[in-house]
């Protein structure tokens, strides 16, 4: 018979090889740096609490786009004629060019359906518009 000599014997191997996996981390943290910014999609806005102050500005007067019950928009103190979302994405651009630091403002009617007030934010977000706030009313008034 033959003899088999220590240095013909394979020995196992005790180790785990970390290379595969640290290659796979690097995948996969490469592939999160680029998909987070992308799941930060949506309107910017912030929320007043129930008892917030009323903005004290005399500066400037707020660009206000009123929704309605029935969804038609108006802009300002403008009642007489219901506005479309380009119109008031038109408007917005230019106060805001003219006078940057015009609140911008939406109100909406306790009725009106939120798809019309998101789509109000939306147009004055596509002006430009950075700081969106919402009007509400005192809890405390009738």
């Amino acid at each position: 018979m033959k003899k088999i000599s220590k240095r013909q014997k394979h020995r196992q191997m005790n180790e785990i090889n970390v290379v595969p996996y640290i290659d796979v981390m690097l995948v996969l943290l490469v592939i999160f740096m680029v998909t987070a910014p992308l799941l930060t999609e949506g309107v910017k806005v912030d929320l007043p609490q129930a008892k917030a102050k009323p903005i004290q500005s005399s500066e400037s007067i707020p660009f206000v786009v009123h929704v309605t019950a029935d969804g038609e928009y108006y802009v300002n103190q403008d009642k007489e004629q219901p506005v479309a979302l380009n119109s008031i994405k038109l408007r917005a651009a230019a106060i805001l060019r003219s006078k940057p630091a015009t609140p911008f403002l939406v109100r909406g009617d306790v009725n009106v359906d939120f798809d019309s007030v998101v789509q109000a934010m939306v147009a004055l977000q596509a002006a430009g518009v950075d700081d969106i706030g919402l009007v509400t009313r005192n809890p405390t008034e009738n």
